[in-house]
């Protein structure tokens, strides 16, 4: 069962995903695009709230470092 640490997790970082998505298929970039995906998927795969959120902010800096 989930702690209310890892929803609001959860919720944080799928928030911030569905965003990315959202500019990256409007502004035609795949990687902002795929990182929203990932954003919203990732959660799922990892049940410590301390490498859900490590991850997390990794993900969210991806768009800034590549091209």
């Amino acid at each position: 069962m989930y702690s209310e640490a890892m929803l609001l997790c959860n919720l944080l970082f799928g928030s911030i995903g569905l965003g990315y998505f959202i500019y990256g298929r409007k502004q035609g970039n795949k990687v902002v695009l795929y990182s929203g995906v990932a954003l919203v998927l990732y959660p799922y795969l990892f049940s410590s709230v301390i490498t859900v959120a490590i991850v997390g902010l990794l993900l969210m800096s991806v768009p800034r470092f590549l091209p």
